[in-house]
C-alpha cells in the first residue's frame, strides 16, 4: 500500500481589517509546524511589504530547493562530484491574467564540478532532477531551466531544457 507524506504548516497573522482594504497588515508568519517560521507579506502591488518575502517568493523557492535536491541526489547517484550550487531563480505573474497566476519560472542554476568530473551526462542528469522534481511536477507554471556547469572557474557546459 501507498503511503502518504504529509507536510505540515503553521500560519498565523493578527490585525483588523476592520479599516478598509489600504489599512491592514499583510505581514504575517508561515512555517512548517513545529518549526521556526518566517515573515511574510502580500507582493507590494497589492499593498504588501516590499522588504517581506511573499507567497510568490515562496513558490519560486520551492521550486528553486527541489531542483537542486533532485539535482543532487541524481549526481550522487551517477558519481557526479558537485562542491556547490547556486541559483538566480525568477518567477512571472503577468498582469491580466484571469484568473491571475505565475505562468513561468525560470531557473538559472550555476554547478560548480570538481576537477575531473565526466561531463558527458549533464543535459541527461539535469533532466532527470527536473523529471524527478517534485514541486515542478506539482505546478501548472512552466518552469525552464538554463543551467551553467563550471569547473575551476571556466564555464565546461551550459544545458537548457
Amino acid at each position: 500500500m501507498a503511503e502518504n507524506h504529509s507536510y505540515p504548516v503553521a500560519l498565523s497573522w493578527q490585525g483588523s481589517t476592520g479599516e478598509g482594504y489600504d489599512a491592514y497588515s499583510r505581514e504575517h508568519r508561515v512555517g512548517p509546524a513545529g518549526l521556526a517560521g518566517m515573515k511574510l507579506s502580500a507582493d507590494p502591488h497589492f499593498g504588501g511589504d516590499p522588504a517581506v518575502a511573499n507567497p510568490e517568493h515562496l513558490l519560486v523557492m520551492a521550486a528553486s530547493s527541489c531542483q537542486l535536491l533532485s539535482f543532487l541526489a541524481v549526481a550522487a547517484r551517477a558519481r557526479l562530484d558537485v562542491i556547490d550550487y547556486v541559483d538566480a531563480a525568477e518567477g512571472t505573474m503577468p498582469e491580466g491574467n484571469s484568473p491571475m497566476s505565475i505562468t513561468d519560472v525560470a531557473l538559472h542554476p550555476v554547478v560548480t564540478l570538481a576537477p575531473g568530473s565526466r561531463l558527458d551526462q549533464l543535459e541527461r542528469l539535469t533532466r532527470i532532477a527536473h523529471q524527478e522534481c517534485f514541486i515542478a511536477n506539482s505546478l501548472r507554471s512552466r518552469i525552464s531551466i538554463v543551467a551553467r556547469f563550471v569547473i575551476d572557474g571556466d564555464d565546461v557546459a551550459t544545458v537548457r531544457l
